[in-house]
């Protein structure tokens, strides 16, 4: 692998960065870390929302509105996938037109009206089947004959709230981070060793939220009612809409540049329309090179053909906007073997959580631990190794490596690979010990404790492999399509989620319904989460021939790369 030097360089678009009245900056007075902070605000708000949502949806859907465990295990993957799939939508949005402020500003809006919505749908009676017929436990209330589930009126309710939600966080979540990053400059020494630990400290802060989503949120939910959580989470979106408009004289702004899509549509629109005609043996004669703010490289040579000025100076493309391609094209291989972590992430929200349901979640003699809130063991752990990342790791690999960010990017994200996988093969496990517990002659239900280090594992994972992939999209990509380039590391949380949801599908109908089942009793659960950690283990072979041959992009023309392999 190779590694650069920062990852904030404006890529000669000094003019692009202006205060709220299209000013010069002044960077004693706009921007760093006060500006950043007023982002994260916004950010930890809508984790506050999303999280809060999607960690205990899956014991509404199969509790309240009677839906069996695959059909809300598939309605909470397809939620989130659509929401991190929308992160392209808006990324495109603000790169094209509306800048990054202002699409957060009317995203954080739809956010906040999509929560109420949700809140709404669930405070009126009319809008949940009634309750099954009365019987001791919650699976046994669950299969009780005469159990009707929800309408398809009953649902559309909640689907209008859920997407209306997807699209104001898709947008939301494409553009905090690239805005974030837009309040450093890369080429200010001070502010580029700043810049080194805003991912970190941007993902730390909004697990955060996540830890508040799954403790407080969801025993507002379980105990007072579902209204009353999610109220709290649309008065907390709200709330964050009114920060970050109030610092809006105090961010730095970088103006949207076009659309990237025309110009990666034009690129290849050149490249296929000569592709006959051979490459010059010097690059120099191609259109633009002597004002590219990009260096040239001689990889895919074949996108320099539509920078051939000869064949039709008018409609040639330059050599800035062929690199810029590149670059996008060149994240597409490590983009595909990203996917598979956030398969597996997605079963911490959905099968992990019914598994809660079925085991012994007493705290004392008077307490029972929501299910939704076992979840709190992953974003402790989130925050454990993001917290480790920055103060122990990072420090203690940037000595041995002489490099300041310590772990590159992609490093981060082939530990999280590992140990989202060695998370599946502990969750196979516990799942096996909790089914022959439940279907033993005493019919004992094993401690919801046992569920501790497959949450462990897996957050631990997402606090490396999160935090690597943004960096990673985000460094790695175009300074003009940094917001598309954060939907495009979202577009790989929506796959994770949907095909989470396919391998539930396909897994059903080879099986018959063998492995998984409306009471986890009776399927095979454990046999699936070994299907993932048998697929994990394969995906990090491919990352590792993909991630030994990427070379990082040059931040600036001087840059010198280092080989790493």
């Amino acid at each position: 692998m190779v590694s650069t030097g920062g990852f904030g360089d404006n890529g000669g678009c000094e003019g692009l960065v202006v205060d709220f009245k299209g000013r010069p900056v002044d960077k004693s007075r706009v921007g760093g870390w006060f500006g950043a902070g007023l982002i994260l605000v916004t950010e930890l708000a809508e984790r506050v929302c999303v999280m809060g949502i999607s960690m205990n949806l899956v014991t509404y859907l199969t509790g309240d509105m009677h839906l069996s465990s695959a059909k809300s295990a598939n309605i909470v993957t397809n939620f989130m996938g659509t929401l991190n799939l929308l992160a392209l939508l808006g990324g495109f949005v603000a790169d094209a037109k509306f800048g990054r402020y202002r699409t957060i500003a009317v995203s954080a809006t739809i956010t906040a009206v999509g929560v109420s919505l949700l809140a709404a749908s669930t405070a009126v009676p009319g809008m949940r089947p009634p309750r099954c017929a009365a019987a001791a436990g919650y699976e046994a209330r669950r299969r009780a004959a005469g159990c009707v589930p929800a309408s398809g009126g009953q649902l559309g309710m909640l689907y209008a709230a859920l997407y209306t939600i997807a699209a104001g966080a898709g947008g939301l979540k494409a553009n905090v981070s690239g805005f974030g990053t837009d309040q450093f400059d890369g080429r200010d020494p001070q502010e580029e060793r700043a810049m080194l630990y805003f991912f970190n400290r941007f993902y730390f802060c909004i697990s955060l939220g996540s830890l508040f989503a799954v403790t407080v949120l969801v025993y507002v939910q379980d105990n007072l009612g579902r209204a009353w959580g999610y109220g709290v989470a649309a008065a907390a979106m709200a709330a964050a809409v009114a920060v970050f408009a109030a610092g809006a004289s105090r961010y730095r702004y970088r103006r949207p540049q076009g659309s990237p899509l025309a110009v990666i549509g034009r690129v290849l629109w050149g490249a296929w329309r000569n592709w006959r005609l051979p490459c010059p043996a010097d690059a120099s004669e191609l259109h633009g090179f002597r004002e590219a703010k990009v260096s040239h490289t001689d990889r895919l040579r074949c996108l320099d053909k539509a920078a051939i000025a000869e064949a039709d100076p008018a409609t040639a493309v330059t050599v800035t906007e062929v690199e810029e391609v590149k670059m996008v094209v060149k994240l597409l291989p490590m983009w595909s073997t990203c996917i598979l972590f956030w398969t597996i992430y997605s079963q911490m929200t959905t099968f992990s959580i019914q598994q809660a349901e079925q085991m012994d979640r007493r705290a004392g003699s008077h307490f029972v631990v929501p299910a939704g809130s076992l979840s709190v063991f992953l974003f402790l752990s989130v925050l454990l190794f993001t917290a480790l990342n920055e103060r122990l790791l990072v420090p203690l690999a940037a000595r041995l490596t002489r490099r300041p960010q310590g772990l590159t990017s992609l490093q981060r994200v082939a530990a999280g690979l590992v140990l989202a996988t060695l998370g599946m093969a502990v969750s196979a496990l516990v799942e096996k010990k909790r089914r022959d517990a439940s279907n033993g002659s005493g019919g004992v239900a094993v401690s919801a404790l046992w569920l501790v280090p497959q949450f462990f594992l897996v957050g631990a994972g997402e606090a490396f492999a999160y935090v690597g992939q943004l960096e990673f999209f985000i460094r790695e990509a175009p300074e003009r399509m940094k917001s598309m380039s954060t939907g495009l590391f979202l577009a790989t949380l929506a796959m994770g989620f949907f095909l989470s949801s396919l391998l539930v599908l396909a897994v059903d109908a080879v099986t018959r319904g063998a492995w998984i089942r409306g009471h986890l009793d009776d399927g095979r659960l454990d046999l699936f989460y070994w299907m993932l950690a048998v697929l994990g283990l394969a995906n990090f072979a491919v990352f590792l021939v993909f991630a030994s041959r990427h070379q990082y992009k040059r931040t600036r023309p001087d840059a010198a790369t280092v080989e790493l392999h």
